[in-house]
């Protein structure tokens, strides 16, 4: 199977063991340093292997090509923002002003993207090519939207449930459209378009939640 085929199955096998699933970690971080230093496309499964200081046959128990380390890349990322978001919404955000949610709301989003820069760098490239990553993405923000949607039930339960909904689906689409988008601007430029997402979001919700 070639390595660039956009047809790529998922993980061969899930780690069941501690050790199994090290493995995988190194492998996942070894891919992501290298996709990011010199590109998806140039990087290959044996250097990765190399790399990651375990054998080709190894990486190929988990991984039958270097999409599916991308895809399971993407899954990780994924599972990553939304444990960063759950660790901020923790912090009692539905007790708090709609002002001081959106803050920590957006920042959190923010501060999640500046610090795993390989999110941004790596899915740049490949964008569009991959249909699975598309896929990854979509299951990824549907979480999102329900945590989301939960959170805001706390605010004001008086709203319908499809209202709960349609609204988080609003905010992590747009919030993390604009976000995303402002990673390739200059830094006085992203930040803003950080000040204008708030501005955007803070504005939607009061017409919601007073």
């Amino acid at each position: 199977m070639s390595e660039e085929s956009t047809k790529s199955p998922k993980m061969r096998r899930q780690p069941k063991q501690a050790r199994s699933q090290e493995r995988v970690n190194q492998i996942l971080d070894v891919a992501e340093q290298m996709f990011v230093a010199q590109g998806y496309s140039a990087t290959t499964t044996n250097a990765i292997a190399t790399r990651a200081h375990v054998s080709i046959g190894s990486l190929y128990q988990f991984f039958p090509d270097k999409a599916a380390i991308l895809q399971a890349l993407a899954r990780r990322y994924g599972e990553m923002l939304r444990q960063h978001l759950a660790a901020i919404d923790e912090m009692k955000l539905a007790t708090l002003l709609l002002s001081t949610y959106v803050e920590r709301l957006i920042d959190g989003t923010d501060q999640f993207f500046r610090e795993n820069p390989g999110y941004h760098a790596i899915f740049m490239e490949v964008q569009g090519t991959i249909p699975e990553l598309q896929e990854i993405e979509e299951a990824a923000d549907a979480q999102l939207i329900q945590d989301l949607a939960k959170s805001l039930a706390l605010r004001n339960p008086r709203l319908a449930p499809g209202d709960y909904q349609a609204i988080a689906f609003v905010l992590v689409k747009a919030i993390g459209t604009l976000l995303w988008l402002s990673l390739s601007q200059e830094e006085v430029f992203r930040q803003r378009l950080v000040a204008e997402t708030k501005q955007l979001t803070l504005s939607y919700l009061q017409s919601y939640f007073r």
